[in-house]
């Protein structure tokens, strides 16, 4: 395959990342006639037992459901309102200051990955467990270069055993890691994508100055909290909760558990205490089961003293073993195309988790790519349209994100004394474009 034109029938494919983004990227290679595609995915555990939440705007929902990324098959909850509470005394909901419309699925992670990755075709290789150290593009292919003391060989069953990616054409290059050859690859490896470093290097996320703390309590659980007063479920299934304070905030909304039941899912915004060195400068984050003494006491003040007291004890519910935190990093990269280098996701663009538009963002990425991808016979740009279009998408929601984190955190309004109309009036001001659950889907 010549480096300045790309065919995609019977390619060779590699996908860097098989989470929610590598298996829709990998689903739409396929789709697109690639003749081998290998997915990648440095986790080796299940990450179908992932239980955090993620929403789809409807509108959303219908253009990726018509271009074959989402259907009823997963399951989901139908949500239709925000509703804003400020804490107000011992008055356990806190106090109402508005409402605006919220219409969107909710759906659990794990179970979303799941139906993608079911949907991957049986000769699929599926390799989880293998870290991918760098890629490189070079005359003869690109490379996945694998880190030294992976297993690299592990299937994952189903979808395709095992296996180097494209059979005898890999081998040692040189620095001790084994490299597999491809005709194309796509990075869908997240924020610290090692695709992204090889197309664009120095490219990096910045720190936005404040954690996002997530975690989700079965709803039968709820019970728990015994409110006097209060019924055992105070709030509609259909509800979205915004719990806002002075310097961040909290969204709580139920998902589905992925076994017929519910959940109550939690993100909670806001600054990490005074002093700490957490090291974030570099992009990471920290996984369940790694709160410190001192992250852990300043989630407790949040939760006990600033928000109200239903909603901060809802939180509280959730085994501290079990919250984990997402540093809030944005950046876009300046192409989403470098040869035959593609990047989609996280891998491509960061945005804020205020915009609710990351897992559309990513199915987006996929379905835009799957159209480019056909495209190549007929038109050679077609992967730089994609790189442009999705790349101007991309741009327009870090905008969102920030401008929205700016509310929501680093300068909010006195919520206190907002009534409905100052509710309506600081929202717009914040998404005056109307791209709150992501941009229309370009066909």
């Amino acid at each position: 395959m010549s480096r300045d034109r790309i065919r995609i029938a019977g390619a060779d494919v590699a996908v860097v990342g098989g989470s929610i983004a590598g298996c829709a990227t990998a689903l739409a290679a396929h789709r697109a006639g690639a003749g081998r595609v290998t997915v990648y995915e440095r986790t080796a555990g299940r990450l179908a037992d992932r239980g955090v939440g993620l929403a789809v705007h409807n509108a959303r929902y219908a253009e990726l459901a018509a271009a074959g990324y989402l259907d009823t098959a997963m399951p989901w909850v139908q949500l239709a309102t925000r509703r804003w509470y400020v804490r107000d005394g011992a008055e356990p909901l806190g106090r109402q200051i508005g409402a605006l419309p919220f219409p969107f699925r909710s759906y659990c992670w794990g179970p979303l990955w799941q139906e993608l990755r079911r949907r991957l075709p049986e000769d699929t290789v599926f390799r989880p467990g293998v870290r991918v150290d760098a890629v490189s593009d070079a005359a003869d292919g690109v490379g996945v270069h694998l880190g030294g003391g992976e297993e690299g060989g592990a299937g994952e069953g189903g979808a395709g055993e095992g296996g180097a990616g494209s059979g005898e054409r890999w081998g040692a290059d040189g620095s001790g890691r084994r490299t597999e050859r491809f005709d194309l690859i796509i990075g869908a490896d997240g924020y610290r994508s090692v695709v992204r470093e090889a197309a664009f290097p120095g490219v990096r996320p910045d720190y936005a100055g404040y954690l996002a703390w997530r975690g989700a309590v079965p709803a039968d659980r709820l019970t728990e909290l015994g409110f006097p007063g209060l019924p055992a479920d105070p709030w509609a299934e259909e509800d979205c909760i915004y719990g806002v304070f002075r310097g961040g905030h909290v969204i709580i909304y139920r998902i589905p558990d992925g076994q017929g039941g519910q959940r109550a899912n939690w993100v909670l915004y806001t600054a990490p205490p005074t002093g700490l060195d957490l090291g974030l400068d570099t992009p990471t984050s920290l996984p369940p089961g790694t709160l410190t003494d001192a992250l852990y006491a300043h989630f407790a003040y949040v939760t006990d003293e600033l928000l109200p007291p239903y909603w901060g004890g809802l939180m509280r519910l959730t085994p501290r073993q079990e919250v984990f935190i997402q540093p809030m990093y944005d950046f876009t990269a300046a192409r989403y195309t470098a040869g035959r280098l593609l990047l989609a996701g996280d891998a491509a663009t960061v945005a804020r988790p205020h915009t609710g538009a990351g897992a559309v963002k990513a199915l987006q990425d996929a379905a835009a790519l799957e159209t480019a991808l056909r495209a190549l016979p007929e038109r050679p740009d077609a992967l730089a349209a994609y790189g442009t279009e999705r790349g101007a998408t991309g741009r327009s929601m870090v905008e969102l994100g920030r401008r929205l984190g700016r509310t929501l955190v680093q300068d909010t309004p006195d919520w206190r004394t907002m009534d409905q109309a100052g509710l309506e009036a600081a929202w717009a001001a914040a998404d005056g474009a109307g791209a709150f659950g992501g941009r229309e889907l370009k066909s």
